[in-house]
Protein backbone atom coordinates (compact mmCIF):
# COMPACT_ATOMS: atom_id res chain seq x y z
CA UNK A 1 0.00 0.00 0.00
CA UNK A 2 1.42 3.39 -1.06
CA UNK A 3 1.71 6.21 1.30
CA UNK A 4 -0.60 8.59 0.30
CA UNK A 5 0.54 12.72 1.16
CA UNK A 6 -1.87 14.99 2.28
CA UNK A 7 -1.10 18.04 0.20
CA UNK A 8 0.18 21.48 2.12
CA UNK A 9 -0.15 25.15 1.22
CA UNK A 10 -0.16 28.64 2.65
CA UNK A 11 0.76 31.72 2.50
CA UNK A 12 4.23 33.65 3.63
CA UNK A 13 4.31 37.11 4.70
CA UNK A 14 5.21 39.30 7.71
CA UNK A 15 2.76 40.28 9.20
CA UNK A 16 0.48 37.11 8.15
CA UNK A 17 -2.30 36.92 11.21
CA UNK A 18 -4.33 39.35 8.88
CA UNK A 19 -4.44 37.50 5.70
CA UNK A 20 -7.70 36.41 4.09
CA UNK A 21 -6.04 33.76 1.82
CA UNK A 22 -6.54 30.81 4.17
CA UNK A 23 -10.17 31.70 4.34
CA UNK A 24 -10.31 31.81 0.47
CA UNK A 25 -8.46 28.52 -0.49
CA UNK A 26 -10.17 27.00 2.83
CA UNK A 27 -13.20 27.64 1.47
CA UNK A 28 -12.45 25.71 -1.89
CA UNK A 29 -10.36 23.20 -0.19
CA UNK A 30 -14.10 22.15 1.49
CA UNK A 31 -16.14 22.88 -1.61
CA UNK A 32 -14.07 20.03 -3.82
CA UNK A 33 -13.40 17.22 -1.09
CA UNK A 34 -9.68 17.58 -1.31
CA UNK A 35 -7.79 16.09 1.36
CA UNK A 36 -5.67 19.24 1.92
CA UNK A 37 -4.86 22.31 3.99
CA UNK A 38 -3.80 25.66 3.71
CA UNK A 39 -1.88 28.07 6.39
CA UNK A 40 -0.65 30.93 7.02
CA UNK A 41 3.08 31.01 7.96
CA UNK A 42 4.67 33.87 9.40
CA UNK A 43 8.41 33.74 8.52
CA UNK A 44 11.29 36.41 9.31
CA UNK A 45 13.33 37.66 6.62
CA UNK A 46 16.34 36.25 8.01
CA UNK A 47 14.81 32.77 7.78
CA UNK A 48 13.00 33.28 4.30
CA UNK A 49 15.30 31.08 1.72
CA UNK A 50 16.20 28.28 4.08
CA UNK A 51 12.30 27.88 5.29
CA UNK A 52 10.70 28.08 2.08
CA UNK A 53 13.18 25.80 0.39
CA UNK A 54 12.68 23.51 3.78
CA UNK A 55 8.99 23.44 2.83
CA UNK A 56 8.79 20.79 0.09
CA UNK A 57 10.26 18.46 2.85
CA UNK A 58 7.16 18.67 5.31
CA UNK A 59 4.83 18.05 2.15
CA UNK A 60 3.88 21.10 1.24
CA UNK A 61 2.57 21.46 -2.99
CA UNK A 62 3.12 25.47 -2.57
CA UNK A 63 2.79 28.40 -1.37
CA UNK A 64 1.26 32.27 -1.94
CA UNK A 65 3.73 35.44 -1.10
CA UNK A 66 2.55 38.77 0.19
CA UNK A 67 4.13 41.23 1.68
CA UNK A 68 7.31 42.23 2.33
CA UNK A 69 8.61 39.39 0.50
CA UNK A 70 6.88 39.02 -3.03
CA UNK A 71 10.68 40.85 -4.77
CA UNK A 72 12.99 38.78 -2.42
CA UNK A 73 11.53 34.82 -3.59
CA UNK A 74 12.78 35.89 -7.24
CA UNK A 75 16.24 35.99 -6.06
CA UNK A 76 16.28 31.85 -5.18
CA UNK A 77 13.78 30.68 -7.05
CA UNK A 78 15.30 27.99 -9.45
CA UNK A 79 12.68 29.26 -12.39
CA UNK A 80 10.95 31.95 -13.16
CA UNK A 81 8.04 33.13 -15.59
CA UNK A 82 8.49 36.00 -17.24
CA UNK A 83 5.38 37.90 -15.93
CA UNK A 84 6.63 37.38 -12.58
CA UNK A 85 10.19 39.13 -14.16
CA UNK A 86 8.48 41.73 -16.28
CA UNK A 87 6.48 42.78 -12.89
CA UNK A 88 10.16 42.24 -10.42
CA UNK A 89 7.70 39.97 -8.32
CA UNK A 90 6.17 36.77 -7.11
CA UNK A 91 3.10 35.95 -5.24
CA UNK A 92 2.81 32.30 -6.39
CA UNK A 93 5.31 29.53 -5.63
CA UNK A 94 4.77 25.75 -6.62
CA UNK A 95 6.93 23.49 -5.29
CA UNK A 96 8.30 20.61 -8.05
CA UNK A 97 9.00 17.00 -7.34
CA UNK A 98 12.12 17.44 -7.18
CA UNK A 99 12.51 20.20 -4.96
CA UNK A 100 12.60 22.74 -7.26
CA UNK A 101 10.64 26.30 -7.02
CA UNK A 102 8.52 27.91 -9.42
CA UNK A 103 8.01 31.69 -9.31
CA UNK A 104 4.81 33.38 -10.81
CA UNK A 105 2.59 36.17 -10.42
CA UNK A 106 -0.93 35.67 -10.87
CA UNK A 107 -1.61 39.62 -9.35
CA UNK A 108 -2.55 40.70 -13.19
CA UNK A 109 -4.49 38.22 -14.04
CA UNK A 110 -6.97 38.46 -11.21
CA UNK A 111 -6.79 42.33 -11.50
CA UNK A 112 -8.07 41.58 -14.92
CA UNK A 113 -10.56 38.94 -14.47
CA UNK A 114 -11.92 40.94 -11.82
CA UNK A 115 -12.37 44.00 -14.04
CA UNK A 116 -13.71 42.04 -17.06
CA UNK A 117 -16.31 39.96 -13.95
CA UNK A 118 -17.13 43.09 -12.38
CA UNK A 119 -17.95 45.22 -15.80
CA UNK A 120 -18.33 42.98 -18.55
CA UNK A 121 -18.42 46.09 -20.98
CA UNK A 122 -15.08 47.41 -20.16
CA UNK A 123 -13.00 47.83 -23.59
CA UNK A 124 -9.10 48.62 -22.41
CA UNK A 125 -8.56 49.30 -26.22
CA UNK A 126 -10.29 52.68 -26.28
CA UNK A 127 -8.28 54.99 -23.98
CA UNK A 128 -5.83 55.67 -21.96
CA UNK A 129 -5.49 54.48 -18.00
CA UNK A 130 -5.38 56.36 -15.17
CA UNK A 131 -2.81 54.32 -12.58
CA UNK A 132 -2.66 56.09 -9.10
CA UNK A 133 0.20 54.69 -7.48
CA UNK A 134 3.60 53.08 -7.73
CA UNK A 135 4.25 49.94 -5.86
CA UNK A 136 4.37 46.45 -6.68
CA UNK A 137 0.64 46.28 -7.20
CA UNK A 138 0.69 49.06 -9.52
CA UNK A 139 3.46 46.98 -11.51
CA UNK A 140 1.22 44.28 -11.67
CA UNK A 141 -1.50 46.31 -12.92
CA UNK A 142 0.48 48.18 -15.78
CA UNK A 143 1.93 44.70 -16.98
CA UNK A 144 -1.29 43.63 -17.55
CA UNK A 145 -3.22 46.60 -18.67
CA UNK A 146 -0.82 46.91 -21.02
CA UNK A 147 -1.21 43.17 -22.52
CA UNK A 148 -5.05 44.05 -22.70
CA UNK A 149 -4.23 46.59 -25.53
CA UNK A 150 -4.40 49.82 -22.99
CA UNK A 151 -3.05 52.54 -25.31
CA UNK A 152 -1.46 54.22 -22.76
CA UNK A 153 -0.90 54.24 -19.07
CA UNK A 154 -1.03 57.83 -17.31
CA UNK A 155 1.14 56.96 -14.16
CA UNK A 156 0.45 59.43 -10.87
CA UNK A 157 2.51 59.11 -7.07
CA UNK A 158 2.97 61.07 -4.47
CA UNK A 159 7.26 60.32 -4.98
CA UNK A 160 7.41 60.97 -8.41
CA UNK A 161 10.71 59.33 -8.89
CA UNK A 162 8.95 56.29 -8.18
CA UNK A 163 6.55 56.62 -11.20
CA UNK A 164 9.69 58.03 -13.29
CA UNK A 165 11.37 54.39 -12.58
CA UNK A 166 8.27 52.05 -13.70
CA UNK A 167 8.02 54.48 -17.03
CA UNK A 168 11.57 53.40 -17.43
CA UNK A 169 11.10 49.71 -16.58
CA UNK A 170 7.84 49.73 -18.94
CA UNK A 171 8.48 52.39 -21.33
CA UNK A 172 7.00 54.68 -23.41
CA UNK A 173 3.42 53.79 -23.39
CA UNK A 174 3.72 55.05 -20.08
CA UNK A 175 3.20 59.00 -18.93
CA UNK A 176 4.19 59.95 -15.59
CA UNK A 177 1.91 62.53 -14.32
CA UNK A 178 2.47 65.02 -10.90
CA UNK A 179 0.30 63.79 -8.31
CA UNK A 180 -1.02 67.59 -8.11
CA UNK A 181 -2.18 67.50 -11.74
CA UNK A 182 -3.93 63.96 -11.12
CA UNK A 183 -7.31 65.42 -10.96
CA UNK A 184 -7.18 66.72 -14.67
CA UNK A 185 -5.48 63.31 -16.21
CA UNK A 186 -9.26 62.09 -15.23
CA UNK A 187 -10.71 63.59 -17.73
CA UNK A 188 -8.90 61.86 -20.83
CA UNK A 189 -8.89 57.93 -18.94
CA UNK A 190 -11.71 55.57 -19.42
CA UNK A 191 -9.91 53.14 -17.22
CA UNK A 192 -9.25 54.63 -13.48
CA UNK A 193 -7.23 52.33 -10.67
CA UNK A 194 -5.81 52.79 -7.13
CA UNK A 195 -3.20 50.71 -6.43
CA UNK A 196 -2.31 52.88 -3.38
CA UNK A 197 -3.05 52.13 0.62
CA UNK A 198 -5.38 55.25 0.49
CA UNK A 199 -8.73 55.17 1.44
CA UNK A 200 -7.83 52.13 3.90
CA UNK A 201 -9.83 51.30 6.85
CA UNK A 202 -8.13 52.88 9.61
CA UNK A 203 -5.47 54.73 7.03
CA UNK A 204 -5.22 57.79 5.24
CA UNK A 205 -7.73 58.97 2.95
CA UNK A 206 -7.91 59.41 -0.68
CA UNK A 207 -8.25 63.14 -1.16
CA UNK A 208 -8.05 63.72 -5.12
CA UNK A 209 -11.44 65.08 -6.53
CA UNK A 210 -12.71 62.90 -8.83
CA UNK A 211 -15.06 65.45 -10.44
CA UNK A 212 -13.16 65.87 -13.82
CA UNK A 213 -14.02 61.43 -14.38
CA UNK A 214 -15.70 60.58 -17.86
CA UNK A 215 -19.12 59.16 -17.50
CA UNK A 216 -19.03 55.32 -18.41
CA UNK A 217 -15.76 54.99 -17.31
CA UNK A 218 -14.63 51.70 -15.65
CA UNK A 219 -12.80 52.68 -11.92
CA UNK A 220 -11.84 50.17 -9.88
CA UNK A 221 -9.80 50.54 -6.16
CA UNK A 222 -7.55 47.51 -5.03
CA UNK A 223 -9.04 48.50 -1.40
CA UNK A 224 -11.10 46.03 -0.30
CA UNK A 225 -11.45 47.14 3.43
CA UNK A 226 -13.80 48.86 3.09
CA UNK A 227 -15.78 46.88 0.17
CA UNK A 228 -17.06 50.42 -0.77
CA UNK A 229 -14.56 52.60 -0.40
CA UNK A 230 -15.36 56.84 -0.90
CA UNK A 231 -12.85 56.61 -4.12
CA UNK A 232 -15.90 53.94 -5.40
CA UNK A 233 -18.38 55.98 -3.98
CA UNK A 234 -17.42 59.33 -5.95
CA UNK A 235 -16.70 57.52 -9.22
CA UNK A 236 -20.31 56.03 -8.80
CA UNK A 237 -21.79 59.51 -8.15
CA UNK A 238 -20.30 60.59 -11.71
CA UNK A 239 -22.04 57.70 -13.32
CA UNK A 240 -18.99 55.11 -13.43
CA UNK A 241 -18.82 51.23 -13.63
CA UNK A 242 -17.44 50.43 -10.34
CA UNK A 243 -15.45 47.29 -9.61
CA UNK A 244 -13.96 46.60 -5.70
CA UNK A 245 -11.10 45.47 -5.05
CA UNK A 246 -12.21 41.80 -3.43
CA UNK A 247 -12.55 39.78 -6.88
CA UNK A 248 -8.45 40.44 -7.68
CA UNK A 249 -8.03 38.82 -4.51
CA UNK A 250 -9.85 36.01 -5.54
CA UNK A 251 -9.40 35.64 -8.97
CA UNK A 252 -5.14 35.58 -8.43
CA UNK A 253 -5.99 32.68 -5.94
CA UNK A 254 -7.11 30.42 -8.61
CA UNK A 255 -4.52 29.54 -10.45
CA UNK A 256 -1.78 28.52 -7.12
CA UNK A 257 -4.70 26.61 -6.10
CA UNK A 258 -5.05 24.59 -9.23
CA UNK A 259 -1.65 23.50 -9.70
CA UNK A 260 -1.12 22.53 -6.36
CA UNK A 261 -4.29 20.87 -6.14
CA UNK A 262 -5.71 19.32 -9.25
CA UNK A 263 -9.19 21.51 -9.57
CA UNK A 264 -9.79 24.65 -11.12
CA UNK A 265 -12.10 26.29 -8.99
CA UNK A 266 -14.66 29.15 -9.20
CA UNK A 267 -15.20 32.36 -8.19
CA UNK A 268 -18.65 32.62 -7.28
CA UNK A 269 -21.03 34.92 -4.42
CA UNK A 270 -20.63 32.23 -1.84
CA UNK A 271 -16.78 32.78 -2.07
CA UNK A 272 -17.09 36.59 -1.84
CA UNK A 273 -19.45 35.99 1.10
CA UNK A 274 -17.01 33.09 2.81
CA UNK A 275 -14.18 35.83 2.46
CA UNK A 276 -16.16 38.79 3.67
CA UNK A 277 -17.92 36.78 6.49
CA UNK A 278 -14.19 36.85 8.63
Amino acid sequence: MSEHKIPLAGVIGAPIAHSRSPLLHGHWLKKYGIAGYYVPLHIDRSNLEDAIRTLPTLGFVGVNVTIPYKEDVLEFADSVTDRASLIGAANTLTFRNDGKIHADNTDGYGFIENLRSGAPMWEPTIGPALVFGAGGAARAVIASLLEAGAPEILLTNRTKNRSEGLRSDFGQKVTVVDWVQAANALEDATTVVNTTSLGMKGGAEFKISLDRLQKGCVVNDLVYTPLRTKFLEQAEKSGCHTVDGLGMLLYQGAPGFERWFGVRPEVDEELRQAVLGA
